[in-house]
């Protein structure tokens, strides 16, 4: 009875299997865990069945790995949910059209996982959500068949700080924030995230630990649209932004570094704020920061339009009969995700206009429109040369930036990748 005990507590079960869960994965089972990762996207799980990645922070030689351990496992069945000491929810957490929190894809996971909840298992919502999220909308799908948490199962909020394309830190090494719904449940999260994680932090509540994550997101987002801000001032006012922020960073103190672009993307820094402004109102709280931020945010693809439009007018030519090639259509660098990014409203905006737009990914190669599939352009001299203007927008490393600078005859750089000056190129 102990050795099934302790199998059962070597288990674990993730839920989604994207850019939070899979790199968890392998993260538990390079700790001795066996791990059942559980995804209702069929095409994931055959991917990852043929040892291939979709994910750009593991390679198909690590997928190839994390199969060979033999504790590795990809399913659509929840039911395997019952085998696992602890079940950890990563599922996406977007955004409805009007602003309001879309919580289908986790209310959907916990309603399924709800059949399979063992005596004494340990479920923890990952996903970045809003404050009250695991007490107010998870507990009580939990205890709808007379469960009780702290008693018949275990239930806390651990919010992920994956930073995708991020290569500096290991997931392990992040400080992991815990917090359950009642002091036993703390211990069980602290008991498996010791066992994984370089260090635990331990919060009163899991509202802290919601609040933890989405007041991280929502400092970057502030800052990172002030910065876009100024951006917009210098340009009026002839001053390269890029030498400004180069300047202030010497300061040993007080100066934190924020850098402007095309505008914010992804899953969680455009998206997380709008969960705290949400659950701000319920409460007759204001969130006047956010608001404007968002409305910066929104504002900068089409600023980056209108200042190609005015760098091509100078140029002799209408945004209607120019060729333009954006570099980059994932919405971070080194990224493979196009979720939220500002370089595909820049594309389609383009596209709307009547512009012969394309665009050059190395790590996004099929772009789906209404229209039908893009691709990714080859990039040679002679086609480089054909374009009236190449944009960067996302400086992803693996791009020949040396043969757009030799061949381009005007170039809109957004992101500073290429510094120093050139005759050609002109920066946000």
């Amino acid at each position: 009875m102990q050795k099934e005990r302790n199998h059962f507590m070597k288990s674990v079960a993730i839920i989604g299997l994207g850019y939070v869960g899979l790199p968890l994965a392998k993260l538990f089972v390079k700790n001795g865990f066996h791990v059942t990762g559980i995804d209702i996207d069929k095409a994931k799980i055959r991917e990852l069945k043929r040892r291939k990645s979709y994910i750009t922070d593991l390679s198909d030689l690590e997928i190839e790995a994390l199969w060979s351990t033999g504790s590795f496992e990809a399913t659509d069945k929840y039911e395997r949910v019952s085998e696992a000491g602890a079940c950890i929810i990563c599922v996406p957490t977007p955004l409805k059209n009007n602003q309001v929190p879309e919580l289908r894809y986790l209310q959907a996971a916990v309603k399924s996982i709800s059949p399979f909840v063992q005596k004494g298992q340990l479920i923890v919502l990952e996903s970045s959500t809003f404050p009250g999220t695991t007490e107010e909308v998870v507990q009580p799908m939990l205890e709808a068949g007379g469960r009780k948490a702290g008693t018949d199962f275990f239930l806390g909020y651990s919010p992920e700080r994956i930073d995708p394309g991020n290569q500096q830190y290991q997931l392990e090494d992040i400080p992991k924030v815990i917090s359950g719904v009642t002091g036993k449940c703390s211990d069980e999260l602290d008991g498996l995230y010791s066992r994984v994680f370089t260090k635990t932090i331990r919060v009163s509540s899991p509202k802290v630990a919601e609040m933890t994550k989405v007041f991280e997101n929502t400092q970057r987002f502030i800052n990172i649209s002030f910065m876009n801000e100024i951006a917009m001032v210098c340009h009026e006012m002839d001053i390269d932004i890029w030498e400004v922020i180069e300047a202030a960073a010497t300061k040993p103190f007080g100066f934190v570094h924020y850098a402007p672009g095309p505008g914010i993307g992804g899953h969680c820094i455009p998206v997380d704020p709008l969960y705290l402004s949400w659950k701000a109102k319920q409460y007759e709280a204001t969130t006047n920061f956010i608001e404007l931020s968002k409305n910066i945010n929104d504002q900068m693809p089409f600023y980056v339009i209108e200042r190609l439009e005015k760098l091509l007018a100078a140029e002799g030519k209408a945004l209607e009969q120019a060729a333009v090639l954006l570099i980059g259509l994932t919405y971070k660098k080194d990224v493979n995700d196009i979720r939220d990014s500002s370089a595909v409203i820049i594309f389609n905006a383009l596209k709307e206009r009547g512009t012969a737009v394309y665009f050059h990914d190395p790590l996004f190669m099929k772009y789906e429109t209404k229209a039908g599939t893009v691709e990714s352009a080859e990039l040679s001299a002679e086609f480089i040369k054909k374009q009236d203007c190449v944009v960067i927008l996302t400086n992803h490393t693996d791009v020949p930036y040396d043969l757009l600078l030799k061949h381009a005859p005007l170039i809109f750089d957004t992101r500073n990748q290429l510094k120093a000056k050139h005759s050609q190129v002109k920066y946000l």
